[in-house]
């Protein structure tokens, strides 16, 4: 007998010890459910598509998608504007729609991440407003452009949702903002939600632990060399991904690169941001710098458990800089590195 009420006991402290796990579980939304991401970061075109754009990005293994709307505004100008006629096709809810679909008959995994032109700035990170009158409006006109397409995400099974990026200035000013976003994208979105913070802020986020995972935009500058070493830029890697690593520790939450890549010009591993204005070409371009970038980047990340993977930057459905293999610019599509590129992401 006492036996049998022993085991009666361990029985109902088991039941009772699930439903609180799956209490804290439903509290937490859809954390627990986060596949690895090897991800590209899908460039809206201009037009519709005349076939699916998608065969390529699933011939390097690639699994998941950034699809990515814009919206613009102006800098110190609270008005937030989306689906405009004379956006581009793609950045508009018809585009992306269709373009969720196309991926989808692929095979591939979505992650929604409406993006922001600030005119006169481009960097959502130096938008700023003076009055509360402006920061009302805008958040007003912002959550309005985020619900639309978190709308659709729900509505379409997306698996990954964005609700921001970059916002250097507005994490900052406006906490209360993004926590009481989140609760109004839950009501209409059921799937995993992140935040891209910017590599240099991501300290200054105040909600990650009311998000499923940690996004980080991880343009580190690494090295101002002009074409470093994989065991350079692996050693320079070290104090970041320690400090990554507390983040996801201290939230319990994966860290995800919701933006990373390397332009294939000399220092394009340094500070990305100013090499960046060059549209196309600086000199020859380096090959070198860009594979070995790729391969620091893998080799740091991409066995831990507590990284879930990351989007590069960028990957062109039809453009010049896809089809001529000799840009500066991002993309490693028909580059040495795209090799690279595809080895790693078949091993997860």
């Amino acid at each position: 007998m006492p036996i049998i009420k022993i085991l009666i006991s361990l029985f109902t402290a088991g039941l009772f010890f699930l439903m609180i796990f799956n209490i804290q579980e439903d509290d937490y939304g859809a954390r627990s459910e986060i596949d690895f991401m090897n991800g590209v970061s899908f460039v809206a075109p201009p037009k519709e598509f005349s076939e699916n754009p998608f065969s390529d990005v699933i011939e390097v293994n690639a699994n998941w998608v950034a699809v990515m709307p814009y919206a613009f505004t102006r800098g110190n100008e609270p008005k937030v504007i989306f689906d405009n006629e004379r956006q581009w096709w793609g950045e508009r809810t018809q585009g992306v729609i269709k373009t969720i679909e196309l991926a989808k008959e692929k095979k591939l995994k979505i992650l929604l991440k409406p993006h922001v032109w600030i005119g006169g700035q481009g960097w959502t990170g130096d938008f700023i407003l003076e009055s509360e009158e402006d920061w009302k409006k805008w958040e007003a006109d912002y959550e309005k452009y985020i619900l639309n397409y978190a709308g659709i995400a729900d509505s379409m099974d997306v698996e990954a949702f964005c609700i921001g990026l970059e916002f250097k200035n507005v994490v900052i000013e406006r906490p209360q903002f993004w926590s009481d976003l989140i609760i109004n994208v839950r009501e209409v979105y059921h799937g995993n939600i992140t935040y891209a913070a910017n590599w240099d802020n991501y300290q200054n986020v105040t909600f990650w632990e009311e998000l499923d995972f940690i996004g980080i935009d991880a343009y580190f500058p690494l090295s101002q060399n002009e074409s470093p070493t994989v065991e350079e830029l692996k050693k320079s890697w070290v104090k970041e991904k320690e400090l990554l690593f507390e983040l996801s520790k201290k939230y319990g939450l994966p860290v995800v690169f919701t933006e990373y890549g390397y332009r294939s010009i000399d220092k394009g591993a340094g500070n990305q941001w100013e090499l960046e204005h060059h549209r196309k070409y600086e000199g020859d371009p380096n090959f070198d710098v860009q594979k070995n970038a790729y391969q620091a980047l893998f080799e740091t990340f991409w066995a831990e458990p507590w990284f879930h993977g990351g989007f590069l930057w960028k990957w062109y459905p039809d453009h010049w800089r896809k089809l001529d293999p000799e840009n500066s610019d991002y993309t490693p599509q028909k580059k040495p590195v795209e090799k690279v590129v595809r080895e790693w992401y078949k091993k997860h």
